[in-house]
């Protein structure tokens, strides 16, 4: 246990470090929109619209071979995750080629029914259009806005509205870090990406709380420190729990990623990088912010004082 022990008296300067950290946070946001704009987004099937097959097969196939034959098939985008406990019921979709003609698909799904062969059972064949994709995109931009509103309201009652707006910007600049491995690496994005972004959000939020209330309480006990070196000792002072929290995490998601096959590896992937960009913002960007934003130990003691924290 005492390997684990990692309450140290921490003594960083990270305050020291803000421009810099600003400065790494503004070319992660306006690059990655800047790529979003001329290279845009991989959209999976969720959200070009295609055919969503539900399989069962007498034996359980070799997923990597079978994403392999279907590859060279060279008719679109086709994704294969199991569903349910069974590994012999799989989940295949096919996105949808705008330009191309509705025979066209139909023929194109013909090939894939070919190339899973006989003594497969097909539980139920979709085809999700046009309209059910656009309205798919509207319900999760919706989700992450009413996300970031929710975080906004919650914040600004608990604390001040410069914990609010503090915490929205740093929630949007993980959320667009996590749109750049989407469109730079082309992955597929699709329903588990926005759960990807809302996991992360919810993350980075919680650890943004955390050094936000240490920060409230600091305000009210050090009444002979300056602002700066409060903020400074309210991250050293939860940096022990950010740190194991942070790793023991990490473990997890590492463990899904390399073990959990490619499905779980695509899911894993954006809460990783997100984790990491959430942690380093809640701990470079949040707090220092509240500065900027004109955050002033007077009207802090002041809320306080009616929230009776300081006797």
């Amino acid at each position: 246990m005492a390997l684990l022990n990692l309450n140290f008296n921490w003594s960083i300067d990270f305050m020291r470090y803000r421009t810099i950290a600003f400065v790494i946070s503004a070319i992660i946001f306006f690059g990655t929109l800047s790529v979003i704009a001329i290279k845009g987004i991989n959209y999976g099937v969720d959200f070009r619209g295609g055919y969503v097959l539900e399989t069962r097969f007498e034996k359980a196939p070799s997923l990597q071979e079978l994403r392999s034959k279907l590859e060279k098939l060279n008719v679109g985008q086709v994704s294969i995750q199991q569903v349910g406990i069974s590994s012999n019921d799989l989940m295949i979709k096919m996105e949808r080629d705008e330009k191309a003609k509705e025979e066209d698909s139909e023929q194109n799904l013909n090939k894939i029914k070919n190339t899973l062969g006989a003594g497969v059972e097909y539980r139920k064949i979709e085809t999700v259009g046009p309209k059910a994709s656009g309205e798919l995109t509207k319900v999760a931009i919706k989700s992450i806005l009413f996300a970031l509103l929710g975080i906004l309201i919650y914040v600004a009652i608990r604390f001040d509205w410069q914990y609010a707006v503090s915490a929205v910007i740093t929630q949007l600049n993980d959320c667009v870090a996590i749109l750049s491995l989407f469109s730079v690496f082309g992955l597929d994005f699709n329903e588990s990406a926005i759960i990807a972004l809302l996991t992360t959000a919810g993350y980075s939020m919680n650890d943004t709380i955390v050094i936000f209330d240490r920060i409230r309480e600091n305000v009210a006990k050090k009444t002979k420190m300056s602002l700066t070196e409060i903020i400074n000792l309210s991250i050293n002072e939860t940096l022990s729990r950010t740190i194991l929290t942070v790793v023991a995490t990490m473990m997890a998601l590492f463990a899904m990623y390399f073990f959990g096959g490619s499905v779980i590896a695509e899911f894993s992937l954006p809460i990783i990088v997100g984790i990491m960009v959430g942690t380093f913002s809640s701990i470079f960007v949040a707090a220092p912010l509240l500065l900027i934003l004109g955050f002033k130990k007077t009207s802090a003691i002041a809320v306080n004082s009616k929230l009776n924290l300081v006797k």
